[in-house]
């Protein structure tokens, strides 16, 4: 199993994690796999506390980071953003906290909720100051002077990408290795499935390593992306439910029960579109006579305060998540260590199956 991918980041498995979740990405370091933290929602303060933790829960393994550097946003500026949100799209909310019985928050954070470039070169300026190995970046490559810091650090760039176009202009802006991920996938995806995105990126940026993404959980899905070109693969919506996990026990049950079929995707999340459970929230912005969602980042601007008070006060019908197609397979809760474990386990009898077959011949 051990390929280009393994000795470029000093690990035993090429099985990439992203997870929000520091326990979840501590446990796949420690498990011969690569853990990265979905760095874009902390401030810089509490950002700094999670990879002081990671820096020494991964026990000298080593982890990476994610963050948003978008090609197109609205600027950072968060009362001027807030400015933008029509009137009736916050009734609309409001109506729909009331539909969904969503009380106000009593909790509060600090910090901004625009996800633009001046968070994440805070973000940054966090993440270079701990034991980091990858900074892979969502929604656009990495600025040039962020590239270059990152390189001179000895840390490797990455980019998620759904078109081929996508990935060759991470290539163009130096980005070191890209992450094709297909419309299976949870969160901000495109259209092209992973079968087939995956050969025509890795074709597109040759010599440089891609991993596979979107839909995969499974070994004998690891085996398929290898034999498409990838040197590993990204996973993400497997870990939901690993024990490890913070995700709501409500929305662990939701996830564990749900089918392939019980994901959608929708803009009403971020303003970009993005698949994730399928929930009567998702509904409501789905439904005719309900406003078109607003352009990122005035979408999760928006809706954030309800989102986050349905998880504080246990409101199961908005309670949801960006996961893949393969929630399908999420059919138990069980360790990340066992996860990575069965996955090991599935790729060594698929390529035994192949090896065989073609002896056979």
């Amino acid at each position: 199993m051990r390929t280009a991918l393994c000795d470029l980041l000093g690990i035993e498995y090429p099985i990439v994690a992203f997870s929000h979740c520091r326990d979840v990405v501590a446990a796949v370091s420690r498990s011969g796999g690569f853990g990265v933290l979905g760095g874009a929602a902390y401030n810089p303060a509490d950002l700094d506390r999670e990879l002081t933790a990671l820096d020494a829960q991964c026990q000298g393994r080593p982890y990476g980071i994610d963050l948003v550097f978008p090609v197109k946003y609205r600027g950072d500026d968060e009362a001027e953003l807030r400015a933008m949100i029509p009137p009736e799209y916050v009734d609309f909310v409001h109506e729909l906290e009331r539909r969904f019985g969503i009380p106000p928050r009593t909790s509060t954070d600090e910090g901004s909720t625009v996800r633009g470039h001046v968070r994440s070169r805070e973000q940054w300026d966090v993440a270079r100051a701990h034991r980091v190995r990858l900074l892979a970046s969502a929604l656009g490559p990495a600025p040039a002077d962020v590239q270059q810091a990152a390189h001179a650090a000895g840390i490797l760039t990455a980019g998620l990408v759904g078109a081929v176009r996508h990935a060759t202009a991470h290539i163009a802006a130096g980005t070191d290795l890209v992450i094709a991920q297909g419309t299976e996938g949870g969160g901000h995806s495109g259209e092209v499935s992973t079968l087939v995105l995956v050969p025509q990126v890795v074709d597109a940026v040759a010599p440089h390593p891609v991993l596979a993404a979107g839909g995969i959980g499974d070994g004998r899905q690891i085996a398929a992306a290898l034999a498409l070109g990838a040197v590993g693969v990204w996973t993400g919506s497997i870990w939901l439910t690993t024990t490890e996990s913070d995700t709501h026990p409500i929305l662990k049950e939701k996830l564990v029960a749900a089918t392939s079929n019980d994901t959608i995707r929708s803009k009403c999340r971020t303003g970009k579109m993005v698949r994730q459970l399928h929930t009567a929230w998702v509904d409501a912005w789905e439904a005719p006579s309900a406003p078109s969602p607003l352009p990122a980042p005035l979408q999760q601007m928006l809706v954030r305060d309800a989102t986050l008070s349905a998880i504080e006060h246990d409101v199961a019908d908005a309670l949801g998540t960006p996961v893949g197609q393969v929630v399908g397979m999420m059919d138990r809760q069980r360790s990340v260590r066992a996860v990575i474990d069965e996955l090991v386990t599935e790729y060594s009898r698929a390529v035994d199956r192949i090896v065989a077959g073609a002896g056979a011949q």
